[in-house]
């Protein structure tokens, strides 16, 4: 009983943050102290609960440094001009018959790049809603496109903080990681593509009028090498250079063309750095603006404060039950089922897509004790039911950003698909289920067991 009050007690916290309209990390910091009086209660000392919740906190804020640089990335390729040249010559190829279908390649590319379901929506997903609407195609299918594309890419992209967040929760190879989502993503997506481009059947597009070279071009210098940070980062990644000395290679790319080809200075550059870029052009600023450390302050705190709780619970046994009950459903249907159930409903509480991806860990690492499919489970699970939960922010912010209606998550395909599918491949028999979800056993994995630190106590 104490166990459910002590929950629901943090859920009301969460929930009134979200109804008030502000960040959730002081809900988080309230369920640090709802935590430790609980421990208290039944009879917990002060001492080991706070020792093990700063020993987990510090263990998960080597992702910090990660964070810092996608913050500083992503200023400098908008700064740069990167992102409006990729942006004006990709939206070239959209014509009205297949505007739905490219509406989602086109958003996967730029979350792919950006490894943000946010900017991506904030730049391309714009874009495209615009383009689209211009042609009359409906805001309620572009903004399903939309959604599914840049959650492709915020899923598995090397600069992603979701893939980061899942790697270091997992102590897996985020390339190795990388290399199995594409995999297991392979089907939904081909899926994905022949839905959207079967809607176009449902709707009479017509040419449109906007003329986003002309937007973007009176605002930045598109010259060719404004694209060679992306090059950079391509390169790099493909070569499996460490994601942090890549994100630092791109960087240091991007600077010189900052100064040199947009012709900022210095002071304007690493004003940038700290606080995000901000465009000159009131008719571009909306599209491109952000980026910046302090954009990553918000996921920093909530990743560190959030991190705690996996220490505190280890010494008070509060999710005991919950661990059981993950247990049985596992029994019954999978650790990949257990994995999709449980993310569904830690979407519901959490309310955004870190803190349901932490707690569908904590709640289901017992039941896949091979790290790199644990792994893939909360990549196939957490990380994109998130968005589908209508009062989540992961997926009210790009809808609401591109201006797309709250049933556009109906047509979020990918997203649905992809967990399916995974169902699906868990319920066939193993060489049926080793074609389609792919051996990982097989390519070079080598399978390890967590430690028995790492294990949560029941």
């Amino acid at each position: 009983m104490a166990e459910i009050v002590t929950m629901a007690l943090f859920c009301a916290a969460l929930v009134s943050c979200i109804a008030a309209g502000i960040s959730i990390v002081p809900a988080l910091a309230v369920g640090v102290l709802i935590f430790l009086v609980h421990g208290r209660l039944t009879g917990h000392a002060w001492k080991p609960m706070l020792r093990g919740g700063f020993a987990t906190m510090k263990a998960a804020s080597i992702v910090v440094v990660t964070f810092v640089l996608i913050g500083l990335l992503t200023t400098v390729w908008r700064a740069a001009g990167t992102v409006p040249f990729i942006v004006t010559n990709a939206t070239a190829l959209v014509r009205p018959h297949v505007v739905i279908l490219l509406t989602f390649l086109l958003n996967c590319l730029m979350s792919l790049l950006t490894g943000s379901s946010f900017a991506s929506a904030a730049t391309m997903g714009v874009i495209t809603m615009t383009l689209g609407t211009s042609m009359q195609v409906s805001p309620m299918f572009l903004g399903g496109a939309i959604l599914s594309g840049v959650y492709f890419g915020d899923r598995c992209s090397p600069v992603s903080t979701s893939a980061q967040l899942v790697k270091t929760l997992t102590h897996t190879n985020i390339f190795e990681n990388i290399r199995l989502m594409l995999r297991t993503a392979a089907i939904p997506f081909v899926l994905t593509c022949v839905v959207y481009a079967s809607l176009a059947l449902c709707t009479r597009p017509s040419a449109g009028s906007v003329d986003v070279a002309a937007l973007f071009g009176g605002a930045f210098n598109l010259h060719w090498v404004t694209v060679l940070p992306a090059v950079v980062l391509i390169v790099l990644a493909v070569a499996r250079v460490d994601v942090r000395l890549t994100m630092g290679a791109s960087i240091c790319t991007a600077l010189p063309i900052c100064l040199f080809v947009q012709h900022m200075d210095w002071l304007s550059v690493a004003r940038a750095l700290v606080f995000g870029y901000h465009c000159t052009d009131s008719r571009v600023a909306p599209l491109i603006d952000g980026g910046g450390i302090v954009s990553m302050i918000k996921v920093m705190l909530i990743v560190c404060i959030s991190s705690s709780y996996s220490g505190i619970f280890q010494e008070t046994g509060l999710l005991r039950g919950a661990h059981l009950l993950v247990r049985r459903i596992a029994d019954r249907i999978g650790g990949f089922g257990a994995t999709f159930v449980t993310s569904m409903v830690t979407g519901c509480v959490a309310c955004n897509q870190t803190l349901s991806i932490m707690l569908t860990d904590q709640l289901c690492r017992e039941v896949e004790p091979d790290e790199h499919r644990h792994a893939i489970n909360l990549e196939d699970t957490a990380v994109v039911v998130a968005p589908l939960i209508p009062w989540s922010i992961a997926g009210a912010v790009p809808l609401a950003s591109v201006g797309a209606p709250t049933v556009s998550l109906l047509f979020a395909c990918f997203l649905y698909l992809l967990p399916i599918t995974g169902l699906l491949a868990a319920s066939l028999p193993l060489p049926c289920r080793t074609a389609i979800r792919g051996n990982m056993a097989e390519g070079g994995i080598v399978r390890r067991r967590r430690t028995p630190l790492r294990r949560q106590s029941t």
